[in-house]
């Protein structure tokens, strides 16, 4: 399957989602996917919680 194809079928889910659950039920489930793919991408060493702070900080002192 590829990424286009797998894209489609979240934001299909989501829509479903959101037209039978209601818009709170569908935010809540972006949400709680988000913070999965952000604590995969920490766990497997893709995303650096302490270089996206030193990113923060430093748009910050602009």
């Amino acid at each position: 399957m590829s990424r286009q194809q797998f894209g489609f079928i979240i934001g299909f889910l989501i829509a479903a989602a959101w037209a039978i659950v209601g818009f709170g039920a569908a935010a809540g489930a972006v949400l709680a996917g988000l913070v999965g793919w952000l604590a995969v991408r920490v766990i497997d060493g893709d995303l650096n919680v302490a270089g996206l702070a030193d990113r923060a900080a430093a748009s910050r002192r602009r």
